[in-house]
């Protein structure tokens, strides 16, 4: 039979119920149970079916559940609820950014990303970057703060993950339609789509826009699948992540010149650019090209303005994630671009240009970033001094610590983060609404006055909770690859709450090392089988699909998981995502996280663990060395006298297992007369109160705003005000300074001989006196310093071991020629390296080794 069309029947909401797909269209429901549960209620299979996707539940549940809904007086009331709570949250005033920073609530940030994890339901991340992208956001809707979020709408998202009956890793790419995502088209005037052109290699690509509401705020997607581009331009957007190196820079062109251009097209000017990564940096080429093209201003002067308001974050230090091209294909897609703007190639490839060791050179866009931006970050404290080190070749003459490249540890958005049952437990015993004392330690020492019992309750419920879920996701995937039902049957005897529970989840990268805990097989099996103690341990995670390495470590796993001894004590679940990462971090005992330090610049899985009592046993690295307090979990792998990483590996599971035989495991089976773990409880208490205050976005946006947002604001205010003045004035100025650098000399007066140390007391005056020679620069134009490297003692290995103080200007000795004079007493005793340095200095430098050229007397070279 031939049939002539498809008949879509859609159900029609109950005018009681119309306000449900108001709610479908904003991810505001990621965030508050009731939301979600309005929609559970009705058919708990469907929404299970749909992956929690509200807007396809609403168009594919049948009218009779709904019906019954609406004539449900308890439904009805919870509906009432949420949106009154939904109609305060969206229509407050005075939220705390405008309350705060009054000036600035009308003065948009944009916010790009590669990725964005707002719900499981929109999949267009692939891990921690995005889901901390969609937790920025959420932040940025709860302070008010005025942003924007840039991105990408993958219409196959990721990839879809499975593991066949071997442990194979299969990629599957379900295209998604984004009529049933919680996305709305962004129409013009006239109710048409608003279409962005980008030029993109000779060609012109078209973009529509979705918009994804979150909360107060918004995210805009570009989308090249439609009938305006040709096939292969329509499959730009298809993957994240995906295809070869021209479909990488196709993609983020599209997100950085794409982006910038769409803002424009619907009137947004940003205050601030925030570029999350280096995969939207082309954002800033677009700013120049517009300003050199309808501000009459030379690419120079425009790249100052520009860079003025960017801010660029950097999320790791591990090469795969810091994109680099090839010089022809940076011709293909930029050569119209640097001949458009007055630039030469070799100056275009300049800005992005690294040395390889073999010798050729790449154009590496992180090395544009930093260069395009004024206002740069890491992602954790020990982050900023990894970066600081790998990017010392931008500025090769300043020291590695003034680098200009600051931190703000990462953090998670509590409220989606911490799960019903926590969430049950602070509001019973915390005064108050804890949502609003996220950033103060004082508060959360209430914490530690949580009865044990009834935290060690809502822990174990949460924990069946996780562990039904686990198998019944294990189920579906054993019967998809017929593994028997012998295995069927076991995993109703398995998965038992009273067991210690480790997870380890997160992207099989193979520098987090997801088999170590493996290495030592024989150690592994008897604890996971000690009658008296016995583990369990989860593990999730996808491996990128060209990551071979990284999809071997989850074949190791899935064997081990069947073999005798390990079959029923290891588990690895398919398909992770955002809905089994709040299952898993809201139900695990123990999160293993063992990265090769320092690798792993932040982390925040196990943030979301601490959210919900659980704890972390982790190398010091990322934010847990920030986080890790002696009673708040296990930390382990800081040693680095390590000849290699064979050693370093065996050094680190060596710690693993021994924690776990001597303290882990012996603390949780510990249990008293009502079988509670006290010492266990007293530690889940303090992982929770220490890590919920200082790792939540709201301090993470906080230090955003302050360190970075505001100034930013006000420095490309400064740049662009009266047609561009003091960018053109700044512009003019570098290039004098760069001009000249190459005659300038620091001479000190004073004979120091390396072999004849100065003696000095302490409170004891000195003078130092050094003769300047600025060629044709001035004195306004350069900063003089002292500058004294203290030599440690050897029980020292930590701290700042430099001061650091200006000269003043003593007087001028002959034209270009000055004379400089500083006094000293020092205040505390210690054997100090003595020079003097000079680097250009301007009104208007947002760091003071921004041009990374310093004159360090003696020689010019750095000491």
């Amino acid at each position: 039979m031939k049939y002539l069309t498809t008949l879509n029947i859609r159900p029609q909401l109950p005018e009681e119920l119309s306000r449900l797909r108001e709610l479908a269209y904003n991810f505001y429901f990621s965030w508050n149970p009731d939301a979600l549960r309005l929609f559970h209620q009705i058919d708990a299979e469907l929404w299970r079916q749909v992956n929690y996707n509200p807007v396809q539940f609403l168009n594919e549940v049948q009218q009779s559940q709904l019906d019954k809904a609406a004539a449900n007086p308890q439904y009805l009331a919870l509906l009432k609820k949420v949106l009154v709570q939904f109609d305060q949250y969206m229509n407050e005033k005075n939220t705390w950014f405008r309350k705060h920073y009054p000036e600035h609530a009308d003065q948009p940030i944009a916010y790009f990303s590669a990725e964005f994890g707002f719900h499981e339901s929109l999949p267009i991340y692939a891990g921690g970057l995005g889901v901390l992208a969609g937790d920025h956001l959420k932040t940025a809707s709860d302070l008010g703060l005025p942003l924007v979020g840039v991105s990408l709408f993958y219409h196959q998202g990721y990839f879809t993950q499975q593991i066949d009956a071997h442990g194979n890793q299969v990629a599957l790419y379900p295209t998604f339609n984004p009529e049933e995502l919680p996305l709305l088209p962004v129409l013009d005037d006239n109710g048409e789509p608003v279409l962005v052109r980008v030029p993109l290699a000779n060609r012109i690509v078209y973009c529509r826009l979705w918009k994804a509401q979150v909360g107060r705020i918004y995210a805009l997607l570009l989308d090249t699948n439609i009938p305006q581009n040709s096939p292969e331009d329509r499959h730009i957007t298809a993957q994240l992540y995906g295809g070869d190196q021209e479909m990488r820079i196709s993609q983020e062109i599209i997100l950085g010149m794409g982006g910038s251009r769409a803002l424009r097209q619907l009137g947004i000017e940003p205050a601030v650019w925030h570029m999350n990564e280096g995969h939207s940096v082309f954002l800033a080429l677009e700013r120049i090209q517009h300003l050199v093209k309808n501000h009459g201003l030379g690419f120079y002067e425009a790249l100052e303005a520009v860079a003025a308001n960017t801010v660029f974050t950097t999320h790791t230090p591990v090469p795969a994630g810091n994109d680099a091209f090839p010089g022809h294909i940076k011709e293909k897609y930029f050569q119209s671009y640097w001949e458009s703007v007055g630039i030469k190639r070799h100056e275009f490839m300049a800005l992005g240009a690294e040395t390889q060791p073999e010798g050729y050179e790449i154009f590496n866009l992180t090395i544009l970033s930093l260069k395009l931006s004024r206002f740069r970050n890491a992602v954790s404290r020990l982050h900023g001094e990894v970066s600081r080190r790998l990017w010392h070749k931008v500025w090769p003459e300043a020291p590695v610590e003034e680098v200009p490249i600051t931190h703000i540890t990462n953090g998670v958005h509590a409220k989606t983060w911490t799960v019903s049952r926590t969430r049950k437990l602070l509001d019973e015993f915390l005064e108050g609404d804890w949502r609003t004392h996220l950033n103060d330690p004082a508060y959360w020492r209430q914490v530690l006055e949580i009865p044990d019992e009834q935290l060690w309750e809502a822990k174990q419920a949460a924990k069946q909770k996780m562990l039904d879920h686990v198998r019944y996701r294990l189920e579906q995937q054993f019967l998809r690859n017929k593994v028997g039902t012998f295995h069927l049957r076991r995993l109703k005897n398995v998965l038992n709450p009273n067991v210690l529970t480790i997870g380890f989840a997160r992207r099989f990268a193979t520098y987090k090392r997801g088999t170590l805990i493996f290495r030592h097989p024989e150690r592994l099996l008897a604890l996971l089988n000690n009658p008296d103690r016995p583990v369990q341990i989860l593990f999730a995670g996808k491996a990128h699909p060209k990551d071979q390495g990284g999809q071997e470590l989850i074949r190791q796993i899935y064997e081990y998981s069947f073999k005798d001894g390990f079959r029923g004590k290891i588990f690895f679940v398919e398909g992770y995502d955002m809905h089994l990462a709040r299952e898993l971090v809201a139900g695990v005992d123990v999160w293993l996280n063992n990265p090769r330090r320092p690798q792993e610049a932040s982390g925040t899985s196990g943030q979301k663990v601490g959210l919900n009592a659980g704890i972390n046993f982790s190398v010091l690295d990322g934010w847990w060395v920030e986080g890790y307090n002696g009673k708040n979990g296990w930390a382990f792998g800081d040693r680095e006298d390590y000849q290699s990483i064979e050693e370093l590996d065996e050094w680190d599971s060596e710690a693993i297992y021994d924690l776990l035989e001597s303290e882990i495991i012996p603390l949780y089976y510990q249990r008293d007369e009502q079988g509670i773990p006290r010492g266990w409880t007293q530690m889940m208490k303090h992982s929770l109160a220490s890590i919920m205050p200082q790792f939540n976005t709201d301090r993470m946006l906080h230090e955003y705003i302050d360190k970075l947002y505001l100034p930013a604001s006000l420095n490309g205010r400064n740049f662009q005000k009266d047609n561009f003045k003091v960018a053109r004035e700044y512009a003019a100025w570098r290039e004098r300074v760069e001009m000249n650098w190459s005659s300038t000399r620091l001479e000190p007066v004073d004979h120091l001989n390396p072999e004849q140390p100065l003696v000095l007391s302490v409170k004891e005056e000195i003078a130092f006196q050094v003769k300047v020679i600025l060629g044709e620069l001035e004195p306004e134009d350069v900063r003089v310093q002292v500058y004294l490297k203290q030599e440690p003692l050897p029980y020292q290995t930590q701290g700042n071991h430099v001061q650091i103080f200006d000269m003043e200007l003593e007087k001028k000795l002959e034209d270009g020629v000055f004379l400089y004079r500083a006094r000293f007493k020092p205040q505390e005793s210690g054997t100090f390296q003595l020079t003097f340095r000079m680097f250009p200095c301007h009104p208007y430098q947002v760091h003071p080794l921004e041009l990374g050229i310093v004159r360090w007397a003696g020689e010019n070279q750095q000491p």
